[in-house]
C-alpha cells in the first residue's frame, strides 16, 4: 500500500519504534502502552498515537499495542516485511565497516555485494562477500537490486551515482560529503557525519 501525505518525520520516526519493539519483544514483553513505548524510544506518547494514526487503528484502548503485530504492520508501511537486498559502493575505512555492521537485519536489509575501483581491495572478501570491480555495477539490473548505499571519496560519488541509476537503482543511502544529483523519481538520504557532530556543541 502507497500511503500520501505522510510527514517525513513520521515516516523518519517508524525505524526508531520498531528497533524498541524488537527490544521489548527480546525482553519478553507482548505488549506495551503508547506511554511505556515514548519512555523506551524518547518520544512523547501524544506523538507515537499520532503517527500511528495516520495508519490506521494499531492498539486497544486499556491494553495497549501487540507488540509482534504492531512491529509486523511497520514494517509493511515501511515496505520492508520481506528481505530486502542493497549493495555498497565503496569499501574504503567506512565501507568496511558498514559491511561488519550487525544492526541490517532487525530492519530486513542484506548487503549482498559490494564494489570498489582499488585493485588491491577487489577479489577480497569481507563479511563472506567478495568486492567487485566498480566498473561492473552495470551489471546490477539483472540481480533485481534496487537500493544501494554509497561510502565513496567525495570526488566520486557523483559519477557511481550516475552508474546506480543507469543500473536499476530507486534508492541510495549517500555517506559521500557531496550533494549527488539525481532525478526526481529517485530517493537519496544522505548521511554527514561530520557536520551532525558540529552541531553537537551547540547544545553544551
Amino acid at each position: 500500500m502507497r500511503y500520501s501525505k505522510i510527514p517525513n518525520e513520521t515516516v523518519r520516526r517508524l525505524p526508531v519504534y520498531l528497533r524498541g519493539l524488537a527490544i521489548m519483544s527480546r525482553q519478553g514483553l507482548s505488549s506495551v502502552s503508547s506511554s511505556k513505548l515514548a519512555d523506551f524510544v524518547s518520544i512523547h506518547p501524544w506523538q507515537i498515537r499520532k503517527d500511528f494514526s495516520y495508519f490506521g487503528d494499531f492498539g486497544t484502548r486499556g491494553v495497549g499495542y501487540d507488540i509482534g503485530n504492531l512491529a509486523k504492520q511497520i514494517k509493511k508501511i515501511l515496505k520492508i516485511d520481506t528481505t530486502r537486498k542493497t549493495v555498497l559502493a565503496g569499501v574504503g575505512n567506512l565501507g568496511s565497516a558498514i559491511m561488519s555492521y550487525t544492526g541490517f537485519g532487525i530492519y530486513g536489509f542484506e548487503v549482498i555485494a559490494a564494489f570498489d575501483n582499488d585493485p588491491s581491495k577487489i577479489g577480497r572478501r569481507i563479511n563472506n562477500i567478495t568486492v567487485e570491480d566498480i566498473s561492473t555495477l552495470g551489471t546490477l539490473y539483472k540481480r533485481q537490486i534496487d537500493m544501494a548505499i554509497i561510502a565513496v571519496p567525495e570526488q566520486a560519488a557523483q559519477s557511481v551515482t550516475d552508474l546506480l541509476i543507469l543500473s536499476g537503482i530507486k534508492g541510495i543511502l549517500n555517506f559521500s560529503p557531496r550533494r549527488i544529483i539525481v532525478p526526481k523519481k529517485i530517493k537519496v538520504i544522505t548521511i554527514d557525519i561530520a557536520s551532525d557532530l558540529a552541531r553537537l556543541p551547540y547544545y553544551f
